[in-house]
């Protein structure tokens, strides 16, 4: 069974300048694209799309031009890139041309959960991310619980793009914060243009005593919600590793969904994305 994984992150501090790094000391440090595939290979990773790490403005389009000597490198798993973007610019438009035309580009992403809340209600930001529909290419949005209204709020004014709701929607499972994370879950996932993603939601759970079925209520909910046909899987690497590892993310989605059909387990970790991203079957 081919699974792909939609946010691998990789850090080369070399190349690249991650300011908000230096205040998360446990990811301050290179966490390089061999890293992750050796691990990947090992639990049936099969290919996998670059999730821009919030890298400087000025670094934006370098690391797509990294992702692409990924995408070349021999016995490469890595498809594409989910691009960083500043919608709130008045040069975006601009980008997104250029966007649109490379090919290592499958979607985009701006980081909305560290960000002030009036930055996705400002008008320039929502004219520029319904641009996305023409250029189709999905958003992924990464918000907390309690921004879940704001991006359904986006997501009305968008009705042609294609979203894509990161980590379950951030749940602080740690917390038990179950409420209200579920409903704004069951609220956003009635837009029939957004899909949501199992990705490393382990993170947000007590790294030191967390088991499967501490996650158990959050991914059900998530799938109940938004239905096979809109789920998709990811391993946000190497941010699991806060509170577990990839193998171990990887044996916890399989115990999380022991109970499904062999199709909807597909639907999940391939066919879902191979369909929003356009991967083309051949590639994989």
């Amino acid at each position: 069974m081919e699974l792909i994984d939609t946010h691998l992150h990789v850090i080369d501090m070399g190349k690249l300048h991650y300011p908000w790094l230096a205040n998360v000391e446990a990811l301050h440090r290179d966490n390089l694209l061999n890293h992750w595939q050796q691990q990947a290979k090992r639990v049936g990773i099969t290919a996998a799309l670059h999730m821009e790490v919030d890298v400087a403005e000025a670094d934006i389009e370098a690391e797509t031009t990294m992702v692409e000597s990924f995408m070349t490198a021999p016995g490469a798993l890595v498809l594409g890139a989910i691009s960083s973007c500043r919608p709130e610019k008045a040069d975006f438009p601009t980008f997104l041309e250029r966007a649109k035309a490379h090919p290592a580009i499958k979607g985009l992403r701006r980081v909305l959960h560290v960000m002030p809340d009036e930055l996705s209600q400002q008008r320039q930001f929502r004219e520029n991310i319904r641009r996305l529909g023409k250029a189709n290419l999905p958003f992924d949005l990464c918000v907390l619980p309690r921004q879940l209204p704001l991006a359904a709020a986006l997501v009305d004014l968008a009705p042609d793009v294609q979203f894509v709701l990161d980590h379950c929607g951030v749940p602080d499972i740690k917390a038990k914060a179950y409420i209200p994370w579920a409903t704004g879950i069951s609220e956003i996932s009635k837009r029939s243009n957004v899909a949501v993603k199992i990705s490393g939601v382990s993170a947000y759970a007590d790294a030191d005593t967390w088991e499967v079925n501490d996650l158990r209520p959050y991914v059900e909910h998530c799938i109940a919600s938004f239905g096979w046909n809109r789920v998709v899987w990811g391993s946000d690497w190497p941010v699991v590793t806060l509170g577990s590892s990839l193998p171990l993310w990887v044996s916890a989605t399989h115990a999380l969904i022991a109970g499904a059909s062999l199709d909807e387990k597909t639907k999940l970790f391939s066919q879902n994305a191979k369909r929003i991203w356009k991967l083309e079957a051949k590639s994989i």
